[in-house]
């Protein structure tokens, strides 16, 4: 796979960002449909000023997308990339232990 230093480095920002566990309830929140800041905060029971912060860092690195719908803004993963590697990183956490190790010989 090629890739150039400037896309190692925003590809490394994104998955830092991913790497914390409030921005990354906060993706997975936004997965199936478009949650609005104050939804989310409730959700995740933190101030809608923290999760506002993490959306704009969110937004920025292109993790999520927002609508604006008078008043209130929406947030949601836009980028079927983005969708189909958390849907997959997430089905892998989910199956655990059921995979066996095959040992050799």
């Amino acid at each position: 796979m090629r890739i150039n230093e400037d896309e190692v480095v925003e590809l490394a920002e994104m998955f830092r960002l991913m790497s914390d566990p409030t921005r990354l309830k906060i993706i997975l929140a936004c997965l199936d449909h478009p949650v609005s800041v104050g939804a989310t905060a409730e959700m995740l029971s933190i101030s809608p000023s923290l999760v506002s912060h993490h959306l704009r860092l969110l937004r920025a690195a292109r993790l999520l997308q927002a609508d604006r719908r008078g008043r209130q803004v929406f947030y949601m993963v836009g980028d079927p990339h983005i969708r189909s590697m958390l849907t997959d990183m997430v089905d892998h956490v989910a199956e655990g232990g059921e995979s066996e190790l095959i040992e050799a010989g």
